[in-house]
């Protein structure tokens, strides 16, 4: 990197902040924090940031809200800090667009590593190599419209239409994990796979965020989602869009 790269801490827990200020920096990161929402929205008017903390429970806007805002205003990864064992929180912030999440308590060890694999995904780029799967980078997402079974996609606004022109609402999540289809058509992509497209990190064992955002996908997508068929599952491989993609002209 040519620069430090700038992480913006968004907790009300000062200790939390003063223990990832000293820690982040001493790797080498350069850190701002902010205590709610309002105060998050001073550092993004006036500083480059990189990177954002973002922890669920705030004064005033909660975490999702603010991970909403992120979403609509930028393109900034997001690392969400939850309630141990609260599954539902987690999946709603992968499903407004956050990158990763670590439940609290957490080890900063762990927080770094996966700091660094969102970077690294950020920074990387799309390859041409053949037969490698191919991502979109959140800083410069897929801006091309691509069609697949009378469906539309528009990457740079971000939209779904269905075959009959229909504007269908679709999330940060669900667009990311679609796009990942598209990007990859015909081809099997694991849960592992379609977590590293997405979100920049491996599944647990226990990780079901995958397979989730895929039920919801099918319930916009496919006209039985019990028997879909677009994105069909590979028994024991994960997942494939059994559809032709092309791109449309503006």
């Amino acid at each position: 990197m040519t620069r430090q790269s700038h992480i913006l801490v968004v907790d009300d827990d000062q200790e939390i902040c003063a223990l990832l200020s000293e820690f982040l920096g001493r790797q080498d990161f350069h850190v701002s924090t902010a205590g709610d929402g309002a105060a998050m929205r001073a550092v993004l008017d006036t500083t480059q940031i990189d990177l954002v903390i973002l922890d669920l429970m705030l004064p005033g806007e909660d975490g999702l809200s603010l991970c909403r805002f992120l979403r609509d205003t930028s393109r900034l990864p997001v690392i969400m800090l939850t309630a141990m064992g609260n599954e539902t929180d987690r999946v709603v912030g992968l499903e407004m667009g956050a990158d990763d999440y670590l439940a609290k308590p957490f080890s900063t060890r762990e927080l770094l590593a996966r700091i660094k694999a969102v970077l690294r995904r950020v920074n990387d780029r799309a390859t041409d190599e053949p037969g490698a799967i191919v991502s979109a980078p959140r800083e410069a997402p897929h801006r091309d419209i691509l069609s697949f079974a009378n469906w539309t996609l528009d990457g740079g606004r971000r939209q779904l239409r269905s075959p009959d022109r229909v504007l269908v609402e679709i999330t940060g999540g669900e667009f990311d994990l679609l796009m990942a289809f598209l990007l990859n058509p015909q081809r099997v992509l694991n849960r592992d796979q379609l977590l590293d497209l997405t979100r920049g990190r491996i599944a647990g064992p226990l990780d079901r965020t995958i397979d989730v955002q895929v039920g919801r996908l099918r319930r916009k997508l496919e006209i039985d989602p019990k028997n879909p068929e677009l994105i069909k599952t590979v028994r024991g491989g994960g997942y494939v869009l059994a559809a032709d993609v092309r791109q449309v002209r503006r």
